[in-house]
């Protein structure tokens, strides 16, 4: 565990024993939150498993929604949230809505199962080149290269570098070396890079996809259930800020028609990936809304302000980040408590569960 996460730790838990978190609530809650998940899997983190961070239990999700609704929060689909957004505040609960991206297998199967037996709504965001068996989940590939691998010789930024992995702790540090560095040059040459890794370290990425992530016809089975809103997440899972505007509109546009005709229901709705500041800024959030989505979610981190009326295709979004799956943690960030001081979570923003 970092030094970063049990400082913040340590404050979320400061927050809700002091009981501070309640006192500036109405103040910080705003009209909800939209919650951000990626995996939910029973068995425990590895000792090297540098993604752990977009994995929670089923069991810490079930008692996150026991915890949502003992708080007073109303959890809602992205349909209604939109319309309470449309109407404005009234005498409305503050809402939540619960979002998974990426359409990993085992929303599926663990998430899946918990809402159907509390009869409550979520979205799944769906990268459409995931669902064909065929996309790059990059960030998983470069943690097997590092798995298979106890050194690893690479150029960052033109510079030779040769990063030790024989241990768990060496590992980490190569991971996170590596995958930050990425995430600052071109996408297109991020992901040449962690090719070149795999076949040095002689690992198969190939079926990640088809492994991990639903295809058309699992994806189709949530679609059916009206409790389910699926929702696009581009076709590549590129950074659309590093694209062309018409590139970067055809990526937006063929996943939302793709999904639209793969499970006969009109996608309204969007998520940008990785979603942070350097990926996804005004012009992305225009084309959002000409490609008439409802509502639009990034990775910034807030709960939704009323303001939010006036940019629903530039959504917040709290993590359910995997370092901190205690309900305590959860109430402090959904009373907002941690986003209203000034410069706290920014530097961490970027970081907890962006991918």
């Amino acid at each position: 565990m970092s030094r970063q996460t049990r400082m913040l730790r340590a404050l979320l838990s400061t927050l809700h024993y002091s009981g501070a978190d309640l006192m500036l609530a109405p103040y910080t809650r705003g009209m909800g939150a939209i919650l951000k998940l990626h995996h939910v899997r029973p068995e425990p983190a590895g000792q090297f498993e540098p993604n752990r961070s977009l994995k929670v239990t089923p069991d810490f999700l079930d008692r996150a929604i026991t915890l949502v609704r003992s708080q007073g929060f109303e959890i809602l689909s992205l349909d209604q949230a939109h319309q309470r957004l449309v109407e404005g505040e009234a005498d409305h609960k503050p809402f939540v809505c619960f979002t998974f991206d990426d359409a990993y297998r085992d929303t599926l199967e663990y998430a899946y199962p918990l809402f159907k037996r509390h009869g409550l709504p979520f979205a799944v965001y769906v990268a459409t080149d995931y669902a064909d068996g065929h996309g790059d989940l990059w960030w998983l590939a470069l943690e097997k290269a590092i798995v298979a691998s106890d050194v690893l010789d690479v150029k960052i930024d033109g510079l030779p570098r040769r990063l030790a992995c024989a241990t768990a702790q060496q590992k980490e540090v190569a991971f996170q070396t590596l995958y930050w560095w990425l995430r600052t040059i071109r996408e297109t040459d991020a992901r040449e890079v962690v090719r070149e890794l795999c076949e040095i370290a002689r690992v198969e990425t190939a079926n990640l996809c088809r492994d991990l992530v639903m295809n058309w016809d699992e994806i189709r089975q949530l679609a059916a259930d009206p409790l389910v809103t699926i929702g696009a997440h581009t076709r590549k899972h590129f950074a659309l800020s590093q694209l062309p505007l018409a590139a970067a509109r055809t990526e937006m546009a063929e996943s939302i028609d793709r999904i639209t005709f793969e499970t006969d229901r009109q996608c309204e709705h969007f998520a940008f990936p990785y979603g942070d500041a350097a990926s996804a800024g005004p012009r992305e959030f225009e084309l959002a809304a000409e490609l008439n989505m409802k509502t639009a979610v990034t990775t910034r981190q807030g709960t939704v302000q009323p303001e939010a009326a006036q940019g629903l295709t530039a959504l917040p979004r709290i993590p359910m980040n995997g370092e901190y799956q205690k309900p305590r943690y959860v109430k402090v960030l959904l009373n907002g408590a941690p986003f209203a001081i000034p410069g706290l979570l920014e530097r961490r923003a970027s970081r907890i569960g962006a991918r």
